[in-house]
């Protein structure tokens, strides 16, 4: 792909944990994790600094525990720690392929990964260190998408690229529906207003008070990241 000016310089990656089990039902699929390592590795040789949210809801899913009788502060707690689990994998995947990083927590987890600290994050991805965000906001009742938005007006980021399955934003579900419409662009206010389930409303609600421009966009899509950052037609933009 031919190579032309990047429109972003700082940006946070969201990646779910349904991202991360690929074809799996449960758990972690390695091979997504190496592909997905593959692709900010293209991006870093570009200098373009990276935060990485993670979610955890291959693993546990919070609202799922609530249903089986588990409180909802537990819940999310341990949908946290899960958050951690999948940094761990994906720091080694980083590792494996030589991509300098560093794994922060919100929650203090000690001898495993650096507690989260925005001015410390600031300093690593300055100096195009890949910072792995997991542990969510470190409260219950917020989801990692919430976290995400905020992690980047923390950090100074230039926007949020969401990670999903599928090419963007659609008026329902277009792996049930093949008749669901598809938003190139969206504002905010109408993605809370069309109830739109991509993102949840604390986090419309956070990158629309600080501006903060949304991407949703297929991972599996070859070079989907990569064209988002050079300012390509891909995905759904999310803005004011």
């Amino acid at each position: 792909m031919r190579i032309s000016k990047l429109i972003y310089k700082r940006i946070i990656l969201k990646i779910s944990g349904e991202i991360f089990q690929g074809s799996k039902k449960f758990g972690i699929k390695i091979s997504t994790l190496n592909r997905i390592a593959k692709d900010i590795k293209k991006l870093s040789r570009l200098k373009m600094q990276i935060g990485v949210v993670i979610g955890g809801g291959n693993l546990f899913r919070g609202l799922s525990l609530v249903k089986d009788g588990i409180n909802r502060v537990v819940s999310d707690q341990i949908g946290m720690l899960s958050t951690i689990i999948n940094g761990l994998a994906f720091q080694e995947t980083l590792n494996r392929v030589h991509i300098k990083n560093e794994l922060m927590s919100s929650l203090f987890v000690y001898g495993i990964c650096e507690q989260y600290n925005c001015k410390k994050a600031i300093n690593f991805l300055s100096r195009n260190i890949i910072v792995i965000l997991s542990a969510g906001t470190g409260n219950p009742l917020f989801t990692t998408d919430s976290a995400a938005c905020l992690r980047g007006i923390e950090t100074e980021s230039d926007a949020i690229l969401k990670a999903t399955k599928v090419d963007g934003v659609y008026s329902s579900d277009p792996l049930k529906n093949s008749n669901a419409k598809f938003y190139k662009k969206l504002t905010y206010s109408e993605a809370i207003k069309k109830n739109l389930k991509i993102m949840d409303s604390t986090a419309f609600t956070i990158a629309k008070d600080y501006n903060m421009p949304v991407h949703i966009f297929n991972v599996n899509k070859k070079d989907a990241l990569f064209r988002i950052v050079l300012g390509k037609n891909e995905g759904t933009l999310i803005h004011c």
